[in-house]
């Protein structure tokens, strides 16, 4: 029979410390990502002569000032004692786990589309991922979903690309659209 060793104090306490202050691994993401925004808009180039005195690094430099400011607020206001409360929805049980299943087809999906976007193009990947998100979320209308998620990605293309002017892909469509 084997026994297990009880837990030296300082690992409980460590180890519960950590867990009363868990937001601080928020804080430290949200620092790291201020300091990779200010790091890449910096190294933008900014031709204030062609583009006025606003350039291109004005919003990354606000946005990472502003993610930085954030990091140092939630971090002192953690030490502080500050906890965030669970949130409480509104048809959510928070005390059953999470639908991994779900969340592991969605990602597929998503995944899926990325490798599709370019050669199959949008409108046949769009309806694709609007259709698997459909299915992986409950819906099992199997002749509704289809047609939805075609309509819905068509359109989508149709309002982007010749609307908006933004280019996507068109794949074999191209010609077609």
């Amino acid at each position: 029979m084997t026994t297990t060793a009880p837990a030296r104090p300082d690992t409980a306490r460590r180890a519960s410390w950590l867990r009363e202050h868990s937001e601080l691994g928020v804080a430290a993401g949200l620092f790291l990502l201020g300091v990779l925004v200010l790091t890449d808009a910096l190294t933008l180039s900014a031709d204030l002569g062609g583009r006025g005195p606003v350039g291109p690094r004005t919003v990354p430099l606000v946005v990472g000032a502003g993610l930085l400011v954030v990091a140092v607020l939630l971090a002192v206001d953690v030490l502080r004692g500050g906890r965030g409360e669970a949130e409480g929805g509104e048809d959510v049980d928070l005390s059953e786990p999470s639908d991994r299943r779900t969340a592991l087809l969605l990602a597929g999906v998503f995944l899926g589309f990325a490798v599709l976007i370019g050669p199959v193009g949008f409108p046949v990947a769009g309806a694709l991922l609007f259709w698997g998100a459909a299915h992986a979320l409950g819906s099992r209308h199997l002749h509704r979903d289809p047609l939805i998620a075609a309509a819905l990605s068509l359109l989508t293309y149709l309002v982007f690309d010749k609307l908006l002017g933004v280019p996507l892909p068109g794949g074999p469509l191209m010609g077609v659209l």
